[in-house]
């Protein structure tokens, strides 16, 4: 059974923070060979992002990657099905078919065949199940053996804290949905070793523990010891002597396909050996080359959850550069914009509730951004602006009280200058030029939502200092605008909530929400907390002011999503299509549309969308000839589609039609022209975004509102 141990839920944060780390270390060289990277980069100490001496995939640091969101994304399958022990293949496959945009998120979309990832989403979206979707069997031992159910893998293991055999057992179940063979047996090794790294620090004892999971007679099991005795032999201990020896027998050369696992688990078994702590390890494990990011990362969270926040620390800068962020593009768009604070909780939630025991509270009543490991920022930081307005602050993670705070130390401030810090609500239109995966989203702030800021004035401040919210919004042709929220005058040991509604944008998504301090000289204050609450009271619509921002804040898994006749049209060639937004913080709420089919067969409008295949929806279609034919639905998605009720409703193509879809605790309630069609009773989701929703056809809108009820 599970260990929780007290500092069960920094572990975990600190195997999230690894993972990230490692991933954004090695992903600009994904890739490369060893020869390569010492010719161009030499060792690798730290993040070479910024270098533009070479060719490299992105200088950006934090970008979409496939190994960050499906080691994020798919551990959600057990908050889906109630948290089970035995969770099974098919319930990860279900995880796929339910977050994954198809060719446009998590996945490397390489070709049946060719990706393994596609070729597994293809096969599960015809209908074969897993594990067969995954099986050598189905798909050949070249494919199926890969590396990626091995870089998946971290979150199975952080919800499993010394209990190895659950670890594997997740590990088995989530990797037979896309692989076979070598790949699920190094992916099982692997997260049996981060689970007992919870609570056993010895390397070779973490082996032991995973060769436990692995046939005596595998490929596996002979490279690890192979491995092993190469490192015991080795006098001089540098890992270098081992890794040429690798490369001698088990080198890319020697194995099929793309990016086998065999090479590249030798290489973390390499890592595991020779590291001393957690910076030489992802210098090790990122200059040997091949697939650096997967490789680092896994070794990134294992040495985090090991070794601690300490251990990350004991280097360079590591954290800093990252300050908790990731991007997690899926069909549930309104959990894109994450940080390693968000997903460490829920990992921690999902481990409690595997282990029998009742989670505990969340930090200052679930907020947001809480900040409560050291040294989290959640995304914080400084913004840029003109020296001349824009004072220099200092952000850092201190204790407080109970728990801790965001401590802004400013200094520099004059008449007409001010220190400005916030995070991001939304992406920046640089995601645009990431050379990686695209980024599905959808904003966590809305106009009508309630938001409150902690703040206040540390005690030794010498004068009073001004504290005001505010966001920022992409505004007239996407450029960015400021709105200012409340304010008020702290002198030196005074608290206050900033409380705001925020306001209409006219359609233009909100960007990012922080505090702005003005005053005179020099001082501290400190944040504690940010959050924000309730339904919106939105429109949304293509902005009288212009841009696109606005329509990037939909996911769009349809066929084509257009906006060049109404703001909104949504067309499906064949099977199902919606675009989506919101988040999973919306609970009650009307959300309404004048909905106009175009030849569609099936059209409507959702409610408490939570992905592809998990929502709530006012559904229009015909099953038969003329009016007689038609009808009108209330439906819940869950994998399969269930219909709650339904009625007799004629209607016709291009007439529009003014559909409202209320969700209210458990009633469900769809209206027409403002009659009311249909009433029915669901808990299965209690709460999620909005989508417009069609099936072989065209349905268009020129806004859609939501309102609480």
């Amino acid at each position: 059974m599970a260990i929780i141990n007290p500092d069960y839920a920094e572990r975990v944060y600190a195997g999230v923070l690894g993972k990230l780390i490692g991933v954004y270390a090695g992903r600009p060289f994904e890739g490369w060979t060893h020869e390569r990277i010492m010719r161009e980069l030499g060792t690798i100490r730290y993040y070479v992002n910024d270098r533009r001496d070479v060719t490299l995939r992105s200088t950006q640091l934090v970008v979409t990657d496939d190994d960050v969101a499906g080691t994020f994304i798919f551990p959600r399958a057990l908050a889906d099905n109630g948290w089970p022990r035995d969770l099974t293949a098919a319930q990860v496959g279900e995880a796929w078919l339910n977050y994954i945009v198809e060719e446009r998120s998590v996945l490397w979309w390489g070709g049946l065949g060719n990706s393994t990832e596609h070729t597994a989403y293809l096969r599960l979206k015809a209908g074969v199940p897993a594990p067969r979707s995954g099986s050598i069997g189905l798909n050949g031992r070249t494919v199926a053996e890969q590396i990626g159910a091995q870089i998946f893998i971290d979150g199975w293991a952080m919800v499993s804290p010394g209990d190895p055999e659950l670890a594997a057992h997740l590990a088995r179940q989530a990797g037979s949905v896309s692989h076979d063979g070598a790949s699920v047996q190094a992916a099982m090794l692997l997260a049996a070793m981060q689970a007992q790294a919870f609570v056993e620090s010895d390397v070779q004892r973490l082996l032991d523990t995973g060769l436990g999971y692995v046939p005596a007679d595998s490929a596996i099991r002979r490279l690890v010891e192979d491995v092993r005795n190469w490192h015991a032999a080795d006098n001089a201990r540098d890992w270098r002597n081992t890794f040429a020896r690798i490369a001698g027998q088990y080198g890319y050369d020697k194995y099929p396909g793309n990016c086998h696992i065999v090479p590249n688990h030798a290489l973390i078994i390499l890592t595991m050996l020779y590291a001393r702590d957690f910076s030489e390890a992802i210098s090790i494990s990122c200059t040997a080359g091949w697939d650096t990011d997967c490789n680092a990362g896994n070794v990134g969270c294992l040495f985090g959850i090991k070794d601690g926040l300490a251990g990350i620390d004991a280097g360079p800068d590591w954290r800093g550069p990252v300050a908790d962020r990731m991007y997690l593009s899926s069909a549930d768009g309104g959990g894109a914009i994450s940080d390693a604070v968000i997903e460490a909780r829920a990992l921690v939630q999902a481990g409690y509730r595997l282990a029998g025991a009742a989670p505990p509270a969340p930090a200052r009543d679930g907020a947001r951004f809480a900040f409560e490991f050291p040294g989290s920022f959640q995304g914080f930081r400084n913004e840029p602006g003109d020296p001349s307005v824009v004072a220099p602050a200092v952000l850092e993670n201190v204790p407080h009280g109970n728990g801790r705070v965001l401590a802004i130390r400013y200094h520099g401030l004059a008449p007409g200058r001010v220190a400005r810090v916030c995070t991001r609500t939304f992406f920046d239109q640089e995601v645009f030029g990431m050379r990686s995966y695209k980024l599905m989203c959808a904003p966590t702030l809305y106009p009508g939502q309630e938001v409150e800021i902690s703040v206040a004035a540390a005690a030794g401040n010498p004068a009073d200092i001004i504290v005001r919210g505010y966001i920022n919004i992409f505004g007239a042709a996407d450029r960015v605008e400021q709105i200012p929220g409340p304010e008020e005058v702290l002198a030196a040991g005074e608290s206050t909530v900033l409380r705001w509604r925020v306001p209409p944008t006219d359609g233009c998504p909100v960007y990012e929400v922080g505090l702005e301090l003005v005053g005179t000289g020099a001082g501290t204050v400190l944040l504690g907390a940010v959050s924000w609450h309730g339904a919106p009271d939105a429109v949304f619509r293509r902005p009288e002011t212009g841009g696109e921002m606005w329509r990037h804040a939909w996911v769009d898994d349809a066929s084509q999503f257009q906006t060049r006749w109404e703001a909104f049209r949504v067309t499906q060639g064949e099977g199902r299509g919606m675009i989506i937004t919101g988040t999973r913080e919306w609970h009650d709420y009307a959300v309404e549309a004048s909905l106009k089919p175009y030849l569609a067969q099936v059209w409507g409008l959702g409610a408490r969308v939570q992905g592809r295949r998990r929502y709530l929806a006012v559904l229009f279609d015909a099953v038969g000839e003329g009016a007689a034919g038609q009808r009108a639905r209330l439906v819940r998605v869950c994998g399969a589609e269930t219909t709650l009720c339904g009625c007799a409703f004629a209607w016709v193509p291009d007439r529009a039609y003014a559909v409202r879809l209320e969700v209210e605790g458990s009633r469900v309630t769809a209206f027409v022209d403002g009659e009311k069609l249909l009433e029915a009773e669901d808990e299965t989701f209690a709460a999620g975004g909005v989508a417009l929703v069609v099936e072989v056809g065209s349905v268009g809108t020129e806004m859609v509102s939501i309102r609480p009820v």
